[in-house]
């Protein structure tokens, strides 16, 4: 377009006296504004494919940070939408999913084993100050012992606590020592809260609480960054609580410590066709969910820091039940 407008300024050649010179300047202007003309209708669609490339720059950025906002994000396996942040305080959240075949090779229970399937979130039955409190009975209880590598648990049903590589039964192994460690109010927290997960769980599935049972395990743990020593450290491989223990119906975990403020990593994931959905860890949140292979499952490493949490489950089944821990 710049030559056009150098070839509209030029004198035409030919141009003679006054008259001349008169309408050889009025020739030049008319050719000019012929060419201007021309020219702006030549810059017409270019200014339109600029409009257009803005407006299709501006939406796949929108996109773009609508995957990176943090409710969904790619990862190497796809998509992944995160299911509760742990900035946000949730009162209830539920998603209903169809239930797998795995309850069919079980004997069923009626009013218990599932047939509402799905997973649930809350952050309003345990107060934070509450998981603060169970939380330090999971440290002064893990300070008997502490796994070599980066997973530990405690079991205060069983007593089963790790110790090195191994476990011991602290109420056998440190004796009258455990009463140094615990007390009384401490084991009536943990029912009290054991109870209202339970009592939530039954809410959400449309069953009665007392048809529910605790089962085996339940337990405390505590992961951090170090390098796995055995396979009980090894806590980030998928699995499905029902196949790996057959008495699971229902499984909760309540969250003692806060993603990206006591550690890194260490998110919850479930596993869907095509797309992970996660559960970032916070004080006093509660996600809970239906054992069968319709909720596959992993826990992220932990990248720094500690993260605490209680798994809490529970059976249709009274043969597989197990009673709260009693401090004697």
């Amino acid at each position: 377009m710049a030559p056009q407008r150098r070839a509209g300024a030029k004198a035409p050649e030919g141009g003679g006296g006054g008259g001349g010179g008169g309408g050889g300047s009025g020739g030049a202007r008319a050719e000019g504004r012929r060419r201007l003309s021309s020219g702006v209708k030549g810059n017409v669609p270019k200014d339109s494919r600029r409009k257009w490339l803005k407006v299709a720059f501006l939406l796949s950025s929108a996109m773009l940070g609508y995957l990176l906002s943090g409710t969904y994000f790619l990862s190497e396996d796809g998509v992944t939408e995160v299911l509760a942040h742990y900035s946000e305080h949730l009162p209830d959240r539920f998603i209903e999913i169809p239930c797998s075949e795995d309850y069919d090779s079980h004997k069923r229970f009626e009013g218990c084993t599932p047939r509402k399937c799905g997973r649930g979130i809350t952050d309003a039955i345990i107060k934070r100050e509450e998981a603060e409190k169970i939380r330090r009975i999971a440290e002064r209880g893990l300070s008997l012992g502490g796994s070599d590598g980066g997973a530990s648990i405690l079991d205060l049903h069983s007593g089963a606590l790790s110790l090195g590589k191994h476990f011991v039964n602290m109420y056998r192994y440190f004796g009258d020592k455990v009463h140094d460690i615990f007390t009384e109010e401490d084991f009536q927290l943990y029912r009290d809260v054991r109870q209202r997960i339970q009592q939530k769980i039954a809410l959400a599935f449309g069953i009665s609480s007392s048809s529910m049972y605790l089962t085996k395990p339940t337990f405390f743990s505590r992961i951090n960054s170090s390098e796995a020593k055995t396979t009980h450290d090894e806590y980030w491989h998928p699995h499905i609580d029902k196949v790996t223990y057959g008495s699971f119906d229902y499984t909760s975990l309540l969250y003692l410590s806060d993603y990206t403020e006591d550690f890194g990593g260490g998110r919850f994931v479930f596993m869907d066709e095509g797309a992970n959905r996660t559960v970032e860890p916070r004080a006093g949140r509660v996600s809970f969910f239906t054992s069968g292979s319709e909720n596959l499952h992993h826990v992220e490493k932990v990248q720094w820091g500690t993260r605490f949490a209680i798994t809490i489950s529970f059976t249709c089944n009274p043969d597989h039940g197990i009673g709260d821990p009693v401090l004697t």
